[in-house]
């Protein structure tokens, strides 16, 4: 799994919390562990849910969020105005995008 700060580009070193096999690390699955009422198991769980969001590419998040906020009626320039919001926000954040850009990951 790796994280893609900007389009077209991979980042050298996989997530370092993560082991070759797509195992959370202990330490942190640990952690979760001591400040939740989550079991090992489920903490892992958790943790490899919040990864694969976090590392999903941008294109993707952009055309799942867009067809999220239409089912619920939202009209396109909301849409574009929040999606462009929610990207800023991400640990990893992805680059400035214009309404035009969001608009062609999603129609082509």
């Amino acid at each position: 799994m790796h994280f893609l700060p900007d389009f077209g580009q991979e980042v050298a070193n996989p997530i370092p919390w993560i082991h070759d096999q797509g195992v959370p690390d202990h330490a942190l699955v640990s952690h979760v562990v001591a400040t939740t009422s989550l079991s090992a198991s489920e903490a892992a769980r958790v943790i490899e849910d919040v990864i694969a969001f976090h590392a999903q590419p941008v294109e993707i998040y952009v055309r799942e969020r867009h067809a999220h906020l239409k089912a619920y009626g939202a009209r396109n320039p909301e849409i574009f105005a929040r999606i462009a919001a929610e990207l800023a926000d991400r640990v990893v954040a992805a680059p400035e995008l214009s309404e035009r850009q969001l608009r062609r990951m999603i129609y082509g």
